[in-house]
């Protein structure tokens, strides 16, 4: 699709994301069903379903030939063998939904073979929207963002599981440990704005969560691999992903080397 088309696709996305945002603050705001799912009983609210089945609608309409991928809609295989599809997190951080905090967002990319090439998260309670288009840069509420510079790790304020802001802690004192994020795909958002260093997430997380905030840090001028340096691909039978690190091109090198010459503690 030509890049005009895109950037008509973008605009179209994000009057979508505020719909869907309006939704679910409205749902937060009155009591509401939730329940679990799955071994982990990971929580499933009233507002992932009704925000899924928003999106499942509009979006589809914004590119009928994508086919879909889900948290919250039982996976259909065949939209795999698909060259593009769309990925969607209704709700990122369902407990802090759940809880009343206002780190949750809704994450949306469209993939093409195996990589994002539009995307939006947006947090409505703080209303933060993030796009980002492939080869045209990522923005914040319009003003363009842009990953940190620099490959220092002293002074660098770095987010995610706390065994590895410990484990980073003891090899540089200086390394600014920062509050959980419960939107993953918000986390790495902060990295492409600059606001966070670095960023991490422990093994297990899914394309959902990743695709939107992937293309985000990238076109900030970040990198979001995993811990061997490996860039992520989606929409492909394994949907889940290992370790991973998001950070500046100097500062994530910086990064990756420590992992290496240290895998037995980051294992």
């Amino acid at each position: 699709m030509p890049g005009s088309d895109r950037a008509t696709q973008r605009a179209a996305l994000e009057a979508v994301m505020h719909e869907a945002g309006e939704l679910a603050r409205v749902t937060s705001r009155r009591s509401f069903k939730r329940w679990t799912k799955g071994a982990d009983h990971s929580p499933v609210s009233e507002a992932d379903i009704a925000v899924n089945d928003l999106l499942r609608t509009r979006l589809s309409a914004l590119a009928p030939q994508a086919g879909w991928l889900s948290e919250e809609t039982e996976d259909h295989l065949p939209d795999r063998a698909m060259a593009s599809a769309w990925i969607v997190d209704p709700i990122d951080g369902t407990r802090a939904f759940i809880d009343g905090l206002p780190d949750w967002t809704i994450s949306v990319a469209l993939v093409e073979h195996g990589r994002p090439i539009l995307a939006a998260v947006y947090a409505p309670v703080t209303d933060e929207m993030f796009l980002g288009l492939r080869g045209a840069g990522a923005t914040r509420n319009g003003v363009a963002i842009a990953a940190s510079t620099g490959g220092a790790l002293s002074g660098a304020t770095l987010a995610g599981p706390k065994r590895y802001l410990d484990r980073f802690a003891r090899l540089d004192s200086n390394i600014l440990a920062q509050p959980k994020v419960h939107s993953l795909a918000l986390r790495f958002a902060r990295v492409a704005r600059g606001e966070l260093d670095a960023a991490l997430a422990s093994p297990g997380s899914h394309d959902w969560d990743l695709a939107a905030a992937d293309l985000l840090v990238h076109e900030a001028g970040g990198l979001l691999t995993d811990f061997t340096g490996q860039p992520l691909r989606f929409n492909r039978p394994l949907l889940v992903h290992d370790a991973l690190i998001a950070a500046g091109p100097a500062r994530h090198a910086s990064l990756i080397d420590l992992v290496r010459d240290r895998q037995s503690e980051f294992a």
